[in-house]
């Protein structure tokens, strides 16, 4: 009985997508949050602050399930 313990390259790069999302997420939604604080006064400001917490929301999720997916690449043993 043989294991094969090497890295599936395919979950592997289905992570790092994720993490890359994760990265333009997490650049995106403060942003966006800075900009709507600043501009309180403005007719756009509740719709704007409320896309940016779901970006950021968003960023944490996709970085979560990024990390998750490269450890599963890594570490699951294939049947």
């Amino acid at each position: 009985m043989e294991e094969n313990n090497s890295t599936d390259r395919e979950i592997l790069t289905k992570g790092l997508k994720r993490l890359g999302i994760c990265l333009g997420l997490m650049f995106a939604g403060p942003t966006l949050l800075h900009l709507a604080l600043d501009n309180s006064e403005k007719p756009l400001y509740i719709p704007l602050l409320i896309l940016a917490f779901i970006l950021c929301i968003l960023a944490v999720v996709f970085l979560f399930l990024g990390i998750n997916t490269v450890l599963d690449s890594i570490f699951k043993k294939k049947k």
